[in-house]
């Protein structure tokens, strides 16, 4: 009897030996005279039980985790193969605590799918969106996205059915579809987990993007630290071009620059020049690549899409909490004891997700801070733990969510040190088109110095400073730094004294 085993090989499981494990797993069968299947599926997002082992019984697949190399011959002495007992023996994997509380769409099939294996793919329920949107009018697959309530996971927030409806209302002899897969912010992976366990999910997406404006031509623009990532999409792209029929995708390699996660200096990039923020007017919507309108999301947006076309956009809206609907695979990451992958629908609070699901510190100590949205993201006290993550609850405390990724600190943070690295990091990552942004950030760094040097005096010009980044910035870059500035300033006073 055939039998098959999960070993996951995605970025994270690999650093974890997950490699090793496989040529283990894959030794032993062959020893014992086992005909075995092995299956490099994504992970499953549990990352302190990396590298998990499942295998495919008669009562679900039973997990194993987190297992290294040497602990492969005592688990086939234990009848492993059958799902038999062991201390590493977790259970039905559909029934972990942590995953069944999860509600997941986006990443509903990452950690169950061969992610190289479209009829995998298809067998799971995969296509089932773009084959109902080939049969939709473009403006009816349009009006489902913005019925749905989706909305731009990629930080901005912005409603993804009138981008959509403003790309197929411009004229044009050739348009475009841009994933923007540059993800850089700190303790983010969402993207990468879909693109390296699920890659069809976002070609899915795509293609139906294409379909909604009038679009033939798409790119992915993965950053170059993803190679994992950049390797299963082209496998996926090689297995799915007859699938996609007449829409072709491309996969770009970012140069590395964290300001091409803006989507202007990422057009500048695929275009072949340097990564330099636009000016807006014209939106990439009018005039994007090559001056053509263009459709720009990111990954979790597109991997949204196939399920709303499948299952209709009010399964989708009614989910999530006021004007944020659907659901946000958040990533925790940080000093937690249980870091890794939750997609839940908005209206959770930050504490569940915080305890609840991450357990609290991993050291033990009280969580002092944590901060949501990426290193431009706010930093939030322990008495803003309560809040709802949704969009304008957030926004409501000056916050945003951005991309959903939560790194975690305990009481052992220097905040003041933190809003340093802050301002440090724009400092570095500033294209440099804009002075507020370009000279600020650097200026930011030496008043935060001398701050920290015992001038408090000079805590009115970081504000003045942090005001004209803000208002005169001509992007995100530079008007979003002093948002994790100013929190760690007024939430965390002492540490500047």
């Amino acid at each position: 009897m055939n039998i098959k085993v999960y070993v996951p090989g995605d970025a994270a499981a690999l650093a974890l030996g997950a490699d090793a494990v496989a040529a283990a797993i894959a030794t032993e069968a062959s020893r014992r005279g086992i005909d075995l299947q092995l299956v490099r599926n994504g992970s499953r997002g549990m990352f302190w039980l990396e590298p998990l082992v499942e295998v495919s019984t008669p009562r679900g697949r039973i997990a194993y985790g987190p297992v290294a190399a040497p602990d492969v011959h005592g688990l086939f002495a234990a009848g492993c193969m059958g799902g038999g007992a062991h201390p590493l023996r977790l259970g039905v994997t559909e029934e972990l605590p942590w995953l069944k509380r999860q509600q997941r769409l986006a990443c509903r099939r990452i950690g169950v799918v061969d992610p190289r294996s479209l009829d995998d793919y298809l067998a799971h329920g995969g296509g089932e969106g773009l084959q109902r949107a080939r049969g939709m009018a473009p403006a009816g697959i349009v009006r489902q996205v913005a019925d749905s309530g989706l909305r731009g996971r990629g930080g901005a927030a912005f409603p993804t059915g009138i981008k959509w409806q403003t790309v197929l209302d411009t004229p044009a002899t050739q348009k475009h579809i841009v994933c923007n897969a540059d993800e850089g912010d700190s303790g983010t992976f969402s993207d990468r987990l879909l693109m390296e366990g699920d890659p069809f999910q976002l070609l899915e997406g795509m293609a139906i993007a294409g379909l909604a404006v009038g679009a033939t031509r798409g790119y992915i623009y993965v950053r170059s630290e993803y190679p994992h990532a950049i390797a299963a999409l082209n496998a996926a792209l090689d297995g799915a071009r007859d699938w996609l029929g007449d829409f072709r995708i491309e996969v770009r390699k970012g140069a590395g620059s964290y300001v091409c996660g803006e989507e202007t200096a990422l057009l500048e990039s695929l275009e072949g020049r340097r990564g330099i923020v636009r000016a807006k007017p014209p939106l990439p919507a009018i005039s994007g690549l090559f001056g053509q309108p263009t459709v720009i999301n990111n990954v979790i947006t597109f991997g949204s899409v196939p399920d709303i076309l499948a299952q209709g956009a009010a399964a989708y809206r009614d989910l999530g909490s006021g004007r944020s609907r659907g659901t946000l695979p958040f990533q925790l990451a940080g000093n937690i004891r249980y870091g890794g992958l939750v997609e839940v629908p908005f209206g959770l609070r930050l504490r569940e997700l915080l305890y609840g699901f991450g357990g609290g510190s991993r050291s033990g100590r009280p969580l002092r801070a944590v901060q949501v949205g990426g290193p431009l993201g706010a930093w939030l006290p322990a008495s803003q733990f309560d809040t709802v993550l949704d969009y304008e609850a957030f926004a409501a405390i000056g916050a945003g969510l951005g991309h959903g990724g939560i790194v975690a600190f305990d009481d052992s943070v220097d905040m003041a040190r933190q809003a340093r690295y802050a301002m440090k990091f724009c400092a570095i990552e500033s294209c440099g088109k804009c002075t507020p942004c370009r000279i600020g950030s650097t200026r930011g760094v030496e008043v935060i110095d001398r701050i920290r040097a015992g001038q408090t005096g000079q805590i009115g010009l970081l504000r003045s400073l942090c005001d004209t980044m803000t208002n005169g910035s001509l992007c995100a870059m530079g008007s979003m730094t002093p948002i994790p500035v100013l929190s760690a300033l007024n939430h965390f006073p002492e540490d500047f004294v």
